[in-house]
């Protein structure tokens, strides 16, 4: 399994424009990707799920991914993560 934690500095959080490009991205992956904040998780692949935790500006999120790809997921959703959110 890996991990990368990351403080959203977007004014707006985790919206829908974002969120549903993170999904969109955790969805090219076979590894299950699990995104949580606040002691709340959710299946990165489902954009309902990663908008109800609610993530603020400020809140650190920490993204799993576990599976084949688990290595190439979690490079491309950390840069994905500094990018965009």
């Amino acid at each position: 399994m890996k991990q990368v934690d990351y403080t959203i500095t977007d004014e707006f959080g985790i919206h829908a424009r974002p969120g549903g490009e993170l999904v969109k991205l955790a969805k090219t992956f076979s590894s299950a990707i699990k995104i949580s904040c606040n002691g709340k998780e959710a299946d990165a692949k489902r954009l309902i799920a990663v908008m109800s935790l609610g993530v603020k500006q400020g809140h650190t999120v920490s993204v799993c991914a576990e599976g084949d790809d688990e290595d190439t997921a979690i490079e491309q959703i950390g840069n994905f993560l500094k990018e965009k959110l």
